[in-house]
């Protein structure tokens, strides 16, 4: 196992009817600016809900945040930011309104042009204080520090982050789930699949408890996945797998493992290209990066075949590739297509655009081990058409 330091501040409120428990998190006298997404909070009593709760405080809202969070929007909530002395911010909505609160928290108390935040990777020490009302399990931004911000003008799509970002509370109620709908609810299955794979699928390091930390969330997933797509509300599944997001990107599975990331960097590309889900970006990228790094991934790759689909027969080059197999047909079962050709017919010049972008920006290179140069980057999307 690596050495690490972990340390997570966000305090989690979880369960049924938690919502009316926002007024004790956040500090008297604050001046409160609401941001939630399209609207579907106020058919589905969330937006009535949080309203309750915050009847003692001062409170202006802003809607209309998208998904993949768009900057030029963002621009004018951090006008209103400033210009009504907004003290606390309280995202209610799922991974992109709190991606987006995070981008103005951080703003909030910048000096220069916002979009450098991103574009020269600026950590942020202090942000806005905040907190987060959940209702789109997926992506774990309600217990990290980081966000990913869209900029449609240049179409490009890039992260941020730092200790300034953690929410100081997140409260997840799994009822929310009842009014998602199932599109929704498969692509935050397997954006939380592919983030624990992220911080799995490398190489061995001898950490046996965050091997089996990522195992169980996998299995999880997959257990609960037919219970939570189903018509019929399930409150135990719709617990664990909103929990089983959270625990796949809130920090604890990736310490003293290495960590990959290269199917999310490339992911972003073919979002802000293309306008595909996130989550099924990953679903495109992921099995054909575990085909062209094989050889330095098999032994992760059979141990996951083993641990999570159990597969027991067949040499460790049989199992490996099962294993990627399996990965493919548990996107397939979501309803997830795995090849970029399924999304869009102007296809065909992705991987030489990307290319381009990542030897433009100086990418560093990607992937555990450091070696997914942008050409390499080029040949696996050539590998997922």
């Amino acid at each position: 196992m690596l050495n690490f330091e972990y340390k997570n501040p966000t305090k989690i409120i979880f369960g049924k009817d938690t919502i009316s428990k926002i007024a004790n998190e956040i500090p008297e006298n604050s001046k409160i600016l609401m941001l939630y997404g399209g609207g579907s909070i106020k058919k589905n009593g969330v937006y009535e809900e949080v309203k309750n709760a915050l009847s003692t405080f001062e409170v202006l809202e802003f809607g209309g945040i998208p998904a993949n969070p768009e900057y030029s929007i963002l621009l004018n909530a951090l006008e209103v930011i400033k210009s009504e002395k907004i003290t606390y911010l309280l995202a209610v909505g799922g991974g992109s309104v709190i991606d987006g609160t995070k981008f103005l928290s951080s703003a909030a108390l910048y000096d220069g042009e916002p979009w450098e935040i991103l574009s020269k990777y600026i950590r942020t020490e202090v942000g806005m204080p905040f907190g987060t009302v959940l209702t789109m399990p997926a992506t774990g931004s309600e217990m990290n520090s980081g966000a990913v911000i869209t900029r449609s003008e240049t179409k490009e799509k890039m992260s941020m982050g730092g200790p300034g970002l953690f929410p100081q509370f997140s409260i997840l109620d799994p009822q929310v789930i009842r009014s998602i709908p199932k599109k929704q609810i498969s692509n935050g299955i397997a954006d939380a699949f592919t983030h624990v794979l992220e911080q799995y699928m490398t190489y061995p390091t001898q950490a046996f408890l965050q091997d089996r930390f990522s195992e169980s969330i996998m299995q999880t997933l997959i257990e609960v996945a037919p219970m939570v797509l189903s018509d019929n509300y399930n409150h135990e599944a719709a617990s664990n797998y909103m929990w089983s997001c959270t625990m796949a990107l809130n920090g604890l599975i990736q310490k003293g493992v290495p960590t990959d990331w290269a199917v999310h960097v490339i992911g972003h590309e073919l979002t802000a290209l293309h306008g595909i889900d996130h989550a099924r970006t990953l679903a495109i990228i992921a099995p054909s990066h575990y085909r062209y790094h094989f050889e330095t991934k098999k032994q992760k790759l059979a141990q996951f075949s083993e641990r999570v689909f159990g597969i027991k027969d067949g040499t460790l080059e049989e199992k490996a590739k099962a294993g990627i197999e399996k990965l493919e047909g548990f996107f397939h079962q979501l309803n997830i297509p795995t090849k970029l050709s399924e999304y869009t017919s102007d296809y065909q010049d992705t991987s030489k655009k990307i290319e381009a972008r990542f030897i433009e920006r100086n990418w560093v290179a990607l992937g555990e081990h450091k070696t997914i140069t942008p050409k390499i980057a080029k040949e696996i999307i050539e590998m997922s058409y």
